[in-house]
């Protein structure tokens, strides 16, 4: 089913490799790095996290429970936890695709990143994490609301935690109130813990981990408790 939107996946790989070349080339926001790929990198592989996993993933199974074709697999023995699932693991495919183009764009643009192999392990880690915990997010608003509304309150969440994420901006360009929330929000423990690994060769806080780790964990649960076909 996403092989055949081949449209959204030209979306989806297109506009973040034009947002890390325009925000790299541009100086349209502050960067604590000399070379603002370095910076830009890792906010954007942490950006396509969160438009797959939670609004595009979101949007497309609100779009399909309202067209009556979840309600026809719910009748096949692929069953409800079985689906998201399934839903998560395409989701993770296009990442993985995502991320490859993302990094090869962002080499040719002299992006110098850090970690060695252990920062990769820790790198694989966070996205796996993030990954999971925003597509528990997103199928948690497809299952219970109606398409069009689920439309806007992805979109709307989407806006606000790239907002309060850090992703693009600095967090030490944030005002003192929103730095305390960011670690709380699964994009911001993302997008924090890709800069330490890429950013400055550190390894993830234990905040960030832990932040990351209970959203992988209960948001996918929640969205399987309560996901309603029809």
């Amino acid at each position: 089913m996403n092989i055949r939107r081949g449209e959204t996946l030209l979306l989806t790989i297109g506009i973040p490799v034009l947002l890390l070349v325009f925000f790299s080339l541009a100086h349209v926001t502050t960067s604590p790095n000399a070379h603002r790929v370095n910076f830009i990198a890792p906010g954007i592989l942490a950006l396509c996290i969160l438009s797959t996993s939670l609004v595009a993933l979101s949007i497309a199974t609100g779009f399909e429970r309202s067209f009556g074709v979840l309600r026809r697999l719910y009748v096949t023995p692929l069953g409800q936890r079985r689906l998201i699932g399934a839903k998560i693991g395409g989701v993770v495919v296009t990442e993985a695709i995502q991320i490859i183009v993302l990094s090869l764009v962002a080499l040719l643009l002299r992006w110098h990143p850090h970690g060695g192999a252990i920062g990769i392990v820790d790198v694989v880690a966070l996205l796996l994490l993030g990954s999971a915990g925003c597509a528990g997010i997103g199928l948690l608003l497809a299952g219970q609301l109606r398409a069009e509304v689920n439309l806007a309150a992805s979109n709307g969440l989407y806006l606000i935690l790239l907002l309060l994420s850090g992703i693009v901006i600095p967090v030490s360009s944030l005002p003192s109130f929103i730095r305390h929330v960011v670690v709380g929000v699964p994009s911001g423990a993302l997008a924090e813990g890709l800069h330490r690994v890429l950013g400055q060769g550190l390894a993830p806080t234990n905040a960030d981990w832990l932040s990351l780790a209970i959203w992988a964990l209960l948001a996918p649960l929640l969205a399987a408790r309560t996901f309603r076909f029809d």
